[in-house]
């Protein structure tokens, strides 16, 4: 349930950026895209503020978002800044009190980049709601609620088997980073989390909980005043970071070159995923990455009509550092080495035939149509506000400019960049014989459990498309049960 909602939030919040920068082309309203930029102030303290006053709203909504997320988890402690964002608000208590008498809610999810913490109630509450959020703050972490959180999401995540989708994800990412940050499972497992103690918790927080590590949005009923007096009131005595810890991880080396089968019994159906690395949210060929997207699921489509449409993907993934551009597909086992086999010749296409006209205003327009559902909302929107300090993106205006800009040659460009030279993973995820049968006349294979041969390294990409260096992949483990990748040998790098 978590890796999915955390899937589900990312692919939400990537777009969101990209949804400011062209709503003001599209005829329909979207949540604060269409409004004026937010009346911005900041504490003594270094917390950011955005407030957007809505005279005569009746109802008030803080988002609160830390600038440091699951990245920074300690090695072999999966899950711990998830279980930081759980330790804020321990008690149920307080979650009824949000939805049952404030008719609102209190929410806190994480990304690799950010701990969100959502507070909504009534705007006439506006004080209470932030002396809620000021003790969860400050409050002292007690072995109790360690051991009472930390005990709830092991429960959580042992009740949910992971989706064969979701297993596949894991293991691309696992495939294409090795032992890089964004490899390991963003809400850690059962044994990551065991391990993680209340002195990992207090270190995390002091490290990261800090008000100039934060921004905090305001949207509803509640005048810059009020809002600015209660925060400095009740959130002023948040201390102060001496250092903001940075982002700085040695990259990923080039991945094994051939293509990982992870068992999975009792499925006819095969599911692949092939990927490269992507670029940095904050790539200045972020936008035409995300219509390349659009442009290889539709030659996909076209070279593989036999392939469901509704089967078939093609995402530009992008954090703080260089992210993954991966396609994924189900199929018949029996046609998992062809399918693979098309994705790449989808890839070199993207290289060698250049995009047309055609290609990149419909892809442009699907994506508009996309972006702008996914903007409906004031969470996505107000994500896409708070993006700017995360990823110290440009202005709003500055983002508009750079999507009215965007053309065919700058996709073909990127593609270019990405895609030449590239260095890629793929894995197999089904029955382990059908798909050995299937793959291994044309391709190189390596199946999980088994003992691993000569492995392949990849051609070192260009300095383009990030330097790296060669070096095998880790192994996963065998499976133990239909959730086989839970977890890996080789724990993610500790955070410099």
């Amino acid at each position: 349930m978590y890796f999915i909602k955390a899937l589900r939030r990312a692919a939400m919040n990537t777009l969101a950026i990209v949804l400011v920068g062209i709503a003001a082309s599209l005829h329909g309203q979207t949540a604060l895209a269409q409004t004026s930029e937010p009346q911005r102030d900041q504490l003594l303290n270094g917390l950011g503020v955005l407030i957007w006053h809505r005279p005569g709203d009746q109802s008030v909504v803080l988002k609160l978002r830390i600038h440091s997320g699951a990245a920074f988890d300690l090695a072999g402690k999966g899950g711990t800044m998830a279980l930081l964002g759980d330790i804020l608000f321990p008690d149920a208590a307080t979650h009824e009190f949000f939805t049952e008498e404030m008719g609102g809610r209190l929410e806190v999810d994480e990304d690799y980049d950010s701990i969100n913490i959502t507070l909504q109630g009534r705007a006439s509450d506006y004080d209470r709601i932030v002396d809620i959020l000021r003790a969860a703050l400050t409050s002292p972490l007690t072995p109790q609620n360690v051991t009472k959180v930390r005990e709830a999401r092991i429960k959580s995540l042992s009740n949910v088997p992971l989706t064969e989708s979701a297993i596949a994800d894991r293991a691309i990412a696992a495939r294409l980073y090795g032992s890089f940050p964004y490899s390991h499972l963003l809400h850690g497992d059962a044994d990551s989390l065991a391990r993680v103690e209340r002195a990992d918790l207090m270190l995390a927080r002091e490290r990261f909980l800090n008000p100039n590590n934060a921004t905090l949005a305001i949207i509803g009923g509640v005048d810059s005043r009020r809002a600015m007096r209660a925060l400095r009131q009740l959130l002023g005595i948040w201390r102060k970071s001496e250092q903001i810890i940075p982002a700085t991880f040695r990259l990923p080396d080039a991945p094994d070159a051939r293509t990982l089968i992870v068992n999975s019994t009792g499925t006819r159906t095969a599911t692949i995923r092939l990927a490269t690395r992507g670029l940095a949210r904050s790539d200045p060929d972020y936008f035409p990455a995300n219509v390349l997207a659009i442009v290889a699921r539709t030659r996909w489509q076209k070279l593989a009509p036999e392939l469901n449409p509704n089967s078939i993907f093609v995402r530009h993934e992008v954090h703080f550092l260089p992210g993954m551009f991966v396609m994924g597909a189900a199929v018949d086992a029996g046609s998992a080495a062809k399918t693979l086999e098309t994705a790449r010749g989808v890839i070199n296409s993207l290289v060698s035939t250049p995009i047309t006209a055609a290609e990149f205003e419909g892809a442009k327009t699907e994506a508009l149509s996309l972006m702008n559902r996914q903007l409906s909302t004031t969470d996505t929107a107000a994500y896409a506000w708070l993006d700017i300090d995360t990823y110290s993106l440009p202005s709003i205006t500055d983002q508009q400019r750079a999507w009215q800009a965007l053309s065919v040659d700058g996709v073909q460009r990127t593609a270019v960049r990405l895609f030449r030279n590239a260095a890629f993973a793929s894995v197999a995820i089904g029955n382990a014989d059908s798909l050995k049968a299937a793959l291994a006349p044309t391709q190189k294979i390596e199946v999980m459990g088994e003992v691993a041969g000569p492995k392949t390294p990849q051609e070192k990409p260009t300095p383009d498309n990030a330097p790296q260096t060669k070096h095998p992949t880790p192994i996963l483990p065998a499976p133990k049960n239909t959730n086989p990748l839970m977890k890996s040998t080789k724990p993610p790098t500790k955070p410099g």
